[in-house]
């Protein structure tokens, strides 16, 4: 599991260093193939490890394809989906169509999400995880599936 938000700088040429904590794991898994997309609810990146990305690659596929709501996350997640390369020095290259999706500028978070990460610019980050702190506060519930859970 990737867990975890890491503060990291992306270059001017689009580059970013994935936080040595992960590149072991990476290596193993996907041999540092990764896929990148777009997060079709809030402007951030997904990143796969590529075994990952082939199991939800398979099942959007999968979707009919007469229905408008899933023509459209076929072509917006499908159709932005990079394969990309951790370098020897641990570099990842983003293509530009992606930064300027998720407004991505020098300072970035990476966070863990389990089998996948996200990547967001830092104040966008700051912002929406500070609205969902407002929200939680202000609610004060919880869904019944999380109330099972012992933290």
């Amino acid at each position: 599991m990737f867990t975890g938000d890491n503060s990291i700088n992306m270059d001017a040429k689009g580059r970013f260093v994935m936080p040595s904590k992960y590149r072991e794991r990476l290596e193993q898994l996907c041999a540092n193939q990764l896929v990148v997309t777009i997060d079709t609810q809030v402007r951030c990146l997904l990143v796969y490890p590529r075994n990952e990305w082939e199991k939800i690659a398979e099942k959007i596929e999968a979707l009919p394809s007469f229905q408008p709501g899933t023509i459209r996350i076929k072509r917006l997640i499908l159709g932005h989906a990079q394969e990309l390369e951790i370098d020897s020095n641990g570099r990842i290259l983003l293509p530009a169509s992606l930064r300027e999706y998720a407004f991505l500028e020098k300072k970035l978070v990476l966070l863990g999400q389990g089998k996948k990460f996200e990547l967001w610019d830092e104040a966008e980050w700051t912002k929406v995880r500070d609205g969902y702190l407002e929200v939680e506060a202000q609610e004060g519930e919880m869904p019944q599936e999380l109330m099972n859970i012992a933290l």
